[in-house]
């Protein structure tokens, strides 16, 4: 495959760049007589607002690192936070109420560490590549192979996206919102900040938005931790009550599952290459990434310590949604607390909703090489806006169906999820180790070490969640 790596670069790389991400992303890859597009005039001035930053316009300006960061940052931030979506709320919730303050507080930390060696290698083969996770399965592994890791990626997403909308109508049933209003509001922010046509725009409103999962830090504070007790449980890595019982095994692959998922892997590198950014630019990808792992980490925690309470008094919470959670806390944390615990949700359902549907249509577009880019018109890019406005659009009356066997569906969806991580970690692992396509920026012999181990212990805790799931019975 060669021409598939595009590493090389020169001082005026920042403004070339820009129309090789194009082409890459183009409905004719390769064809250099397209003539220029919008996506390449928005991208060239992202470009060369970094380019400015880096000081080639102004050499000696102050706070350029700063400047720079805040430029490329957005994509490590957004994986992150979108991860931290309803279900892996809800999973935190429990965790906390069910085991309060102990074993699981490193054990999340440990698996956000986990999910940042796998990211940190998304990032850099998007900046390195500047083509998105499928287009790279396709080109480098075949058609089979594209349109696998394709329906196998959007099958899992749109069952995600049902979850997502569970998410929020349990949240804002708190207050009262009728079903069809949750639905239908959540839809039409989703189709709004689609709308905006500019990857810059969708990004800001995306992470501003993303901001709010912060909402669960003050609901934990109001509970008054015992701060010397988590202290020690992060030290000792904590008690686990129970020990390696059948329910704690499942709680921690689904703490597990809360944290790498394969959509991951597309939307990083998606947007990545949505972003324009270059080889020169990964230091700044790691510390995004390392900022979005960070926050998430800490958000995630706070649910934890926020339903501690729940599991002191002895309050059995096992079948317990959103709302109920919410309202379950009330006594401890006020009307204020409960009510930020429930927004939380709602936003960590908006948030990944719009998140996943958007890997869907990088996906899509990659594939069936058609233009997939948000800096595009929806008459230049009607397949990647109808792929992600119609998975949300669908999965969100899937919701309203009354009746519906949504229990069933948060099932399958974190089976399907963990049997499809196998696969991609694997093709993500030999892609970041093919000269021919990363160059120079191939993984080294730790980063091989760290990713392999990281690799196969969620392979196993993937496979181990899908078997317990399916045959509880084999733990008992």
């Amino acid at each position: 495959m060669s021409g598939i790596n595009q590493s090389s670069e020169s001082s005026g790389s920042e403004f070339i760049a820009p129309a090789v991400a194009a082409e890459s992303s183009s409905a004719h890859p390769g064809n250099c007589s397209d003539p220029l597009t919008g996506e390449d005039i928005s991208r060239a001035r992202d470009r060369l607002a970094v380019a400015k930053a880096r000081g080639i316009a102004q050499p000696h300006k102050p706070w350029r690192w700063m400047r720079l960061l805040w430029l490329l940052a957005g994509p490590g931030v957004l994986v992150f936070l979108g991860e931290n979506d309803a279900p892996s709320m809800l999973s935190y919730a429990a965790t906390g109420s069910q085991f309060g303050i102990g074993f699981f507080l490193p054990f999340i930390l440990a698996t956000f560490l986990a999910a940042w060696i796998v990211q940190e290698m998304t990032v850099r083969l998007g900046s390195v590549t500047h083509r998105g996770h499928a287009e790279l399965i396709f080109d480098r592994f075949g058609p089979f192979w594209g349109f696998f890791s394709m329906a196998d990626l959007m099958l899992g997403n749109f069952l995600t996206l049902v979850t997502e909308f569970i998410g929020i109508r349990a949240g804002l049933s708190y207050f009262g919102v009728p079903p069809l209003v949750a639905v239908g509001g959540a839809i039409a922010l989703i189709l709004a900040v689609t709308m905006t046509r500019r990857y810059w725009t969708w990004e800001r409103i995306l992470l501003g938005l993303a901001m709010f999962n912060g909402l669960f830090i003050p609901v934990a504070l109001m509970t008054h931790p015992d701060w010397p007790a988590v202290g020690h449980a992060f030290i000792t890595f904590g008690p686990l009550p129970g020990g390696l019982g059948s329910q704690n095994i499942l709680l921690m692959m689904a703490d597990i599952g809360a944290t790498v998922t394969p959509w991951m892997l597309f939307f990083q590198q998606g947007a990545t290459t949505d972003k324009g950014m270059q080889p020169a630019d990964v230091g700044f990808g790691r510390w995004d990434t390392s900022i979005g792992t960070l926050l998430a980490a800490i958000f995630g925690i706070a649910v934890v310590l926020a339903t501690v309470p729940l599991y002191t008094h002895g309050i059995s919470t096992e079948n317990y949604q959103g709302a109920q959670f919410a309202q379950a806390l009330q006594p401890y944390v006020g009307k204020l607390g409960s009510s930020l615990f429930a927004l939380g949700l709602v936003e960590a359902g908006l948030v990944a909703a719009i998140s996943i549907s958007t890997s869907s249509g990088y996906a899509f577009g990659e594939v069936m090489h058609h233009a997939h880019s948000l800096n595009r018109s929806i008459k230049e890019a009607w397949p990647f806006y109808l792929t992600l406005l119609g998975s949300a659009i669908a999965a969100g009356a899937i919701v309203l169906i009354p009746h519906a066997p949504l229990e069933f569906v948060v099932l399958i969806v974190n089976v399907i999820a963990v049997l499809a991580m196998p696969p991609a970690l694997l093709f993500l692992l030999l892609l970041v180790n093919d000269r021919e396509v990363m160059g120079e920026s191939v993984n080294g012999l730790w980063l091989n070490i760290a990713g392999i181990t990281v690799t196969v212990l969620l392979i196993i805790a993937g496979l181990g969640y899908a078997v317990t799931t399916v045959f509880p019975k084999l733990l008992s």
